[in-house]
């Protein structure tokens, strides 16, 4: 698990049109990281939603949203087109990043235990360090969350 004050590990995983990213490319400039269970679900929808619809008040900070599942990138490619999301949403099926980022783990459904994606977000500097991370997150307010942290950083 990544923890605050770490050097955020370096990525590279492709985008709905499959052009790779790369974390390190956004040095220079703030970043969001958050990890989502899977496309097109009610919870997975609202936060991403949460950052298209905060999207100006994002990108005037200068902020730079990734978002990452183990979903395809076809998948990827219509959650964006369906929704209108203006930020890279990254497959990661082999869970190459999920995992040594700490975004995987054992969650509870209906009294039922399973392994699956966390819902948690990171915020990265500009230098390329883990300012926060959030491990508890209000969907719909998620964006707004996100701004308020980004203030209190000084970012």
């Amino acid at each position: 698990m990544i923890d605050t004050g770490q050097t955020a590990p370096d990525f590279t995983l492709p985008d709905a049109q499959g052009n790779p990213v790369t974390l390190s490319q956004f040095r220079g400039t703030p970043v969001v990281v958050y990890f989502y269970p899977k496309d097109a679900t009610p919870g997975c929808t609202r936060e991403a939603c949460s950052f298209r619809d905060n999207w100006e008040a994002l990108q005037a900070a200068g902020i730079q949203v990734l978002g990452i599942s183990a979903d395809t990138r076809e998948s990827h490619q219509a959650f964006a087109e369906a929704h209108n999301l203006p930020f890279p949403l990254l497959a990661d099926p082999e869970k190459t990043v999920i995992i040594p980022w700490g975004a995987w783990g054992t969650k509870a459904m209906f009294g039922k235990k399973y392994q699956g994606i966390l819902r948690y977000t990171f915020i990265i500097d500009r230098e390329g360090q883990v300012r926060k991370i959030f491990k508890k997150v209000k969907t719909a307010l998620h964006a707004q969350e996100i701004l308020e942290a980004i203030q209190t950083l000084n970012l």
